[in-house]
């Protein structure tokens, strides 16, 4: 009581709105974490979807901003509330508080990312107590293969439970954009869960892996074999929601160098297939890939930079 007068009640309304996080107990949060109202563990087995995303390098950057995304938070699944507060209603275990129907006002949540529990209310410094994490940052969808996506899959990328968790944010802003190549979570034990979601997310719109990626997830999946993605979110998109049609292209057989796209403009980085296998592209499929109108595809089989 001695102190509590000392710190005088400036200080105690700071207390009371500064984010507290406490370290759980190793084995706690391992009961808790569910991962939030995705159906985990029922889908495929993390290493065979791993399997079956396309490997290719980087797409330009150019064009991307958050806006590309659509309307941050936007109710993608209509009942009403911003994805934001809906992720945060599902971290707490549906046992947050909610104004309104739809707004947390505060929740005690389970950062995965670290094994803390952070204590969140909303207001004043308390509101920045957690963030709501792109599981694949919407940076690292946009380089593999968002950016050619609709704007209606581009929005369900970064609204889709699926893809969201609510977080440290201090952790939120150390992995930024990076892909598991450069940033897992500090929490060892919940890496396996970690890549096998963004493997699931990946799956569900269509998205591929960099050669680093795919071996950091591969790395990862050594140590849980059995592990299978979650599945859940927004509904499946179909085979035609993805990828739409691109307008007619224009090829010629005489080098690799010289097929253009429609508009006629040359691939802007590489002047061969070779030039771009040195450098982890291709391959690239007819009808799936835009960067296969700019090469030969030598023996017709759908196929080119094989």
């Amino acid at each position: 009581m001695k102190i509590l007068r000392r710190l005088g009640m400036t200080s105690v309304t700071i207390l009371a709105l500064t984010a507290i996080s406490v370290p759980m107990h190793a084995g706690t949060a391992a009961t808790v974490v569910v991962d939030y109202g995705v159906n985990s563990g029922v889908g495929p087995l993390a290493t065979t979807a791993l399997a079956s995303l396309p490997v290719k390098g980087w797409a330009p950057m150019t064009g991307y901003s958050r806006g590309m995304f659509g309307i941050t938070w936007f109710d993608t699944d209509h009942n009403g509330c911003s994805q934001r507060d809906d992720a945060l209603w599902r971290a707490s275990l549906q046992r947050g508080v909610r104004t309104n129907g739809c707004t947390v006002t505060s929740a005690t949540v389970t950062d995965v990312y670290t094994n803390h529990v952070i204590h969140f209310v909303r207001g004043g410094l308390y509101s920045q107590g957690l963030d709501i994490d792109h599981v694949v940052a919407l940076g690292n969808a946009w380089a593999t293969g968002a950016q050619y996506e609709s704007a209606t899959i581009r929005l369900k990328i970064a609204t889709d439970p699926l893809n969201l968790l609510a977080v440290d944010p201090s952790q939120n802003r150390k992995k930024s954009d990076s892909n598991a190549a450069s940033w897992l979570p500090p929490v060892a034990s919940y890496r396996c869960s970690y890549v096998a979601r963004q493997i699931a997310v990946k799956k569900k719109y269509g998205l591929w892996v960099v050669p680093p990626e795919k071996a950091a997830m591969q790395r990862i999946l050594k140590t849980c074999p059995l592990r299978r993605i979650p599945v859940g979110g927004l509904p499946y998109p179909t085979a035609a929601d993805l990828r739409p049609p691109k307008p007619s292209v224009t090829t010629t057989t005489t080098s690799h160098s010289s097929t253009s796209v429609a508009g006629g403009a040359l691939d802007p980085r590489f002047a061969s297939c070779t030039a771009a296998k040195a450098q982890g592209y291709g391959p690239y499929v007819q009808g799936k890939d835009p960067e296969y109108a700019w090469y030969r595809d030598g023996d017709h089989d759908g196929i080119d930079c094989e």
